[in-house]
């Protein structure tokens, strides 16, 4: 037989474009339709609805950047439609291959009833069916004219990103506004031959099932009229029931399919406009579950769920109805899809104790499923608290965005720094926006790698970025796929249902112990750094605002601030979303960032000052306050007392240029060149900084990544680099205990001033940088004297390894990586820490030194600044102020200590008495992390703590207030059964932890 398949598979694509599509509507009729632009920022739906509009026609230009318009659309059915399906086709000048990255519209009846959401994969809105024609149509469109920020040449750099910046070029063109039969007939041979034409693409050229496809296609292709589509659709249909009713072999992949709308909390858009793209998308999830009795939706991120509440009621009840009935899912049990590489410990718990309470609050649902399927990467302290938030199972695809290696598994056990393990899925369709394509559908099988082991994967199926969701479209192939030979099946199913069976096929997954780490958008950890400063502002400032406030309430009965921390954290929880804290959205969220970061530091400061006023009374004693976990100074953690310093620093000059600092514990050599050229360990006698080589030596690179600017870094800027070693000043302090530095470089200027505190063994580095470069990537480098296979960084509740070798294309691919406060290098005996403020990017190399010692120089570089120009084209330009110590001699344990001193500074106030504790701990590998009152009010005290330095703990802790009764709790602050309850001796409390473990406790006062 002759091998015609090309041919039809030519025609196939032929007819369907412009033949059958078309038919689905085969007749319309235009639509009137007037507009009233709203001033500046969006208006309440009643004032939009009540505006006078403009008529406007198909063709003109409309939407400033950012602007909201009101269009109001109006017609009349035909009589000759009367018992035809009726739709509406709202084209606002949709670019069909930009769901969600351009304008979108939400639909309303005249009385202010949500219909739909329209975007560039959704433009219908159904009328009805009338049973007379002259029907009038009434409906209205709230559009948003967002403009294109990442158009078809990515990466450009562009002023649309801001309000003000962006101006009022209109920017898009009214396209189709009719009204049109709708043939179902049409559209369901569509489908029928779409599904089949792609799983045929997706079959071996040489299979009979393909051939069988092709032939049952040839017939429904001889059947159709191309002069009448619409009356012989049905005929052509009846071709095809053979091949669509044949089933699945028993052995099939099975996906189970998961409605699904990712939509970035900000990215290339505000976040007010995502309070409005949630709204749509809700409103067309709600609509498709009243039309497809199979069809399952979940919606992550309880922030969005809250805005729907707030600013969309109507919605909201629709949304409401749809979760009764077990339709529309709350999934993922966070406050957002957070990063989770940057967020600090306690910040990391919040995002679960915040959305997993707002879903059982609202819905009496109790998520067990973290749901985060793009954020960009996963560290190692994760597993732990997923399950201390009574959460067990993990799903997330992004790791198949890796460049370097590919992650040999798709179902998994992944486990975390204190050996807690979570049951993980990758989807293998390698997509967070499934659409149900025969391409996606075969990809998800042909990929799944745990074959032969298991037979179950997920697919989350919808647009998603910018929102839209699931299509009838998706729900209709789906179908057809539910049990078809050739292709895997698909059921639409919950992620629990999923999970469950997932598990009970796979009872026994392989373990992938550590860090998930992302092989690309390395350079998250370092753009846009006033958002990560305010995040970790934020983060520390909470913790003394509860910590006080706690003390006050219990000491004094100060009024402890409830509702204020608790909208305080939900801010710095949003803005740790995955396209916010990471520097990669548009220079609005960024702008908007630093002055909400602004705001809430004022708030926290002032609920500080209060409580420590209430604690410290009235009097002339100078106090200091003491937030950290660990003393200080004489001042007991978490307490108040008048500290006292031993010890005192001298500063003489260098014979050869330069200064030289002492405070018995260390001697700092620093150079003419305002470079750190020895840092002695005294009583070690041991020098720290590699022979022949400087410390504080900045270090500036080009960086263009060949994709996503504000994300990446590719390994290629090493091969370039600038040591900024000339010094326009190099001088003594006035304190006589540090050393200023200033440097001038391209349209930049650097100021240090390196201090040397008396008693303390620390150097501190204090950098502010007035940035003016663009494309270019700014380092701090320490090259230490030091030999080690592997530094730690710290991470949620502990640390994690890595090598600082490069012997596998796995540890090659970890040229950047995260720390929190710290990092550590160690020999057996000796170590040296890098301790900050608010950076959290670094890389670790080393080098074998030849000649003289043939000694290991390992170089520890701190990642200050970059520049890229998307989608933020000014990012990081103007001033910005660091603080770094290098503490030579460190163990662990010191580390951990110096990275808390840098980021909770004393506060000094001047009172009637110390104040002591409210816990004291006996053993320093033991942090606390949080002390609080109870969420719900009851006045009990909540404490959480873990094992810092990587090995087992005993400890007391010793409260200092009378208790009732102790119980150990969840993250949620609800009795945990499984935990083995502490011994108690009055207000002693005994703990044993294993290593990296955290413990929350809730005290009853007495």
């Amino acid at each position: 037989m002759h091998d015609d398949r090309t041919l039809v598979e030519a025609r196939l694509r032929r007819v369907l474009d412009e033949r059958i599509r078309p038919a689905v509507y085969p007749e319309s009729v235009p639509l009137r339709v007037a507009v009233w632009h709203a001033p500046g920022e969006p208006v309440p739906v009643a004032e939009g609805l009540a505006a006078e509009p403009e008529p406007i026609e198909a063709g003109a230009r409309w939407g400033a950047p950012w602007g909201t318009s009101w269009f109001r659309v109006t017609g009349t059915v035909p009589e000759a439609w009367a018992g035809r399906t009726v739709e509406a086709l709202l084209d606002l000048g949709f670019d069909e291959n930009m769901p969600g990255f351009q304008c979108e519209g939400l639909v309303y009846r005249p009385d202010g009833t949500p219909v739909k959401g329209l975007n560039p994969r959704n433009q219908w809105v159904r009328v009805g069916a009338p049973a007379e024609g002259g029907e009038e149509v009434r409906l209205h469109i709230e559009a948003a004219s967002n403009p294109v920020v990442l158009d078809y040449h990515p990466f450009l750099p562009t002023k649309l990103g801001d309000k003000e910046t962006a101006g009022n070029e209109p920017q898009y063109t009214l396209t189709r506004m009719d009204l049109a039969v709708f043939d179902e007939s049409v559209w369901q041979l569509v489908m029928d031959l779409e599904v089949l034409g792609e799983l045929m693409a997706e079959l071996p050229v040489d299979s009979a099932r393909r051939y069988d496809i092709l032939r049952a296609v040839e017939r429904a292709l001889d059947t159709v009229d191309l002069q009448d589509v619409n009356g012989t659709a049905d005929r052509a249909r009846e071709r095809l029931t053979g091949v669509l009713s044949a089933p699945a072999v028993p052995s099939a992949h099975r996906i189970s399919a998961v409605g699904h709308a990712h939509i970035d909390s900000a990215w290339l858009w505000p976040l007010r406009e995502t309070v409005r793209k949630v709204a749509r998308t809700t409103s067309n999830m709600t609509a498709l579950i009243e039309d497809e009795p199979e069809f399952v939706f979940a919606m992550s991120q309880a922030q969005q769920w809250a805005w729907v509440k707030e600013h969309r009621p109507e919605v909201w009840a629709r949304v409401k109805k749809a979760v009764s009935e077990g339709r529309f899912v709350p999934a993922g049990g966070m406050w957002v899809e957070s990063d989770t590489n940057m967020p600090g410990s306690e910040a990391m718990a919040r995002q679960f104790v915040h959305g997993k309470r707002f879903f059982l609050d609202e819905f009496g649902i109790d998520n067990e499923e973290a749901w985060l399927p793009d954020t960009f990467g996963f560290a190692a302290g994760l597993p732990q608290i997923i399950r201390a938030a009574g959460s067990k199972w993990l799903l997330t695809q992004k790791i198949s965005w890796s460049r370097t290696n590919t992650f040999p598994h798709h179902t998994f056990w992944w486990e975390g720094i204190d050996g807690t393990r979570i049951f993980t899925h990758f989807p293998p369709v390698d997509t967070y926006n499934c659409s149900m394509k025969g391409g996606e559908i075969a990809h998800a099988a042909r990929n799944f790698r745990d074959k032969g082991r298991a037979r179950h994967s997920l697919a989350p199926t919808g647009w998603g970025d910018g929102g839209g969701g699931t299509t009838r479209e998706m729900v209709a192939k789906a179908a057809r796929l539910r049990d078809l030979e050739g292709s895997a099946t698909v059921v639409w199913e919950t992620p629990r249902a999923f999970f469950e069976k997932a598990e009970a096929e796979y009872p026994e997954p392989p373990v992938w112990a550590g860090e998930l780490y992302l092989e690309l958008h390395r350079a998250t950890l370092t753009s846009q750094a006033k958002t990560k400063q305010g995040n970790r502002r934020s983060e520390h400032l909470l913790r003394e605002a509860e910590l006080w406030a706690a003390t006050a309430a219990v000491r004094t009965g100060f009024p402890y601030p409830y509702e204020e921390l608790d909208r305080i954290w939900k801010t710095v929880l949003l803005h740790q979303f995955h396209d916010i804290l990471p520097g990669s959205s548009i220079a609005w969220v960024h702008r908007e960032a630093r002055a909400t970061y602004e705001r809430i530091a004022g708030e926290l400061n002032a609920i500080t000052e209060a409580a420590q006023r209430a604690l410290a009374g009235g009097g002339t004693t100078p106090l200091v306050f003491n937030a950290a976990p660990h003393s200080r100074t004489g001042v007991p953690a978490g307490g108040a007392a008048t500290p006292h310093t031993d010890g005192a620093t001298t500063l003489a000059p260098r014979p050869d240029g330069g200064h030289v600092l002492d405070n018995g514990l260390l001697r700092i050599g620093i150079d003419a060149r305002g470079l750190v050229v020895s840092a002695h360990d005294i009583a070690a006698d041991r020098e720290t900084i590699a022979p022949g080589a400087a410390a504080n030596l900045l270090q500036l690179h080009p960086d263009l990544p060949n994709m996503w600017d504000a994300w990446d870094v590719d390994e290629f800027y090493r091969n370039t680099v600038t040591d900024l070693t000339d010094a326009d000043e190099v001088s003594a302090g006035e304190d006589e205990i540090s050393v200023r530095i200033v440097r001038s470089f391209g349209d930049s200027r650097v100021t240090q001033v390196l201090t040397l505190p008396p008693g303390e063994r620390r150097l501190v580095l204090d950098t502010e940088v007035d940035w003016h470069e663009t494309e270019k990537f700014l380092k701090l480098a320490f090259p230490l004297d030091l030999h080690a296979e592997r530094y730690a960084s710290e991470t949620q509740f502990g640390h994690v390894f890595r090598p600082t070798h490069t012997n596998t294309s796995w540890e090659a691919a970890k040229f950047e990586a995260c720390n929190h406060r710290f990092v550590h290098l160690e020999e057996p005996g000796w170590g040296v820490a890098v301790v900050n403020d608010s950076t959290y990017g670094h890389d670790v190399t080393r080098t074998v030194r030849t000649g003289g010692d043939r000694g290991t120089t390992t170089t520890l570089r701190v990642s200050l600044l970059r520049a890229p120009r998307f989608p933020d084209p000014e990012t990081d330009q103007g001033v910005h102020r660091f603080r770094h110590a290098l503490v030579p001699g460190a163990s662990i344990a010191d580390a951990v200590r110096e990275g808390w001193r840098v980021n909770l500074p004393e506060r000094h106030l001047t009172g009637a008495h110390e104040v002591a504790p409210l816990f004291t701990v006996d053993n320093d590998a033991v942090v606390i992390t949080a002390v609080k009152l109870a969420d719900d009010g009851s006045g009990d005290v909540v404490v959480r703590f873990h094992e810092a330095h990587g090995g087992r703990a005993r400890a007391t802790l010793t409260a200092g207030f009378e208790i009732a009764d102790v119980t150990v709790t969840d993250l949620l602050e609800r009795p945990d059964g499984d935990a083995e309850p502490p011994v108690r001796n009055g207000g002693q409390i005994t703990v044993r932890l294993r290593p990296f473990e955290l413990r929350t406790l809730r005290l009853r006062r007495a």
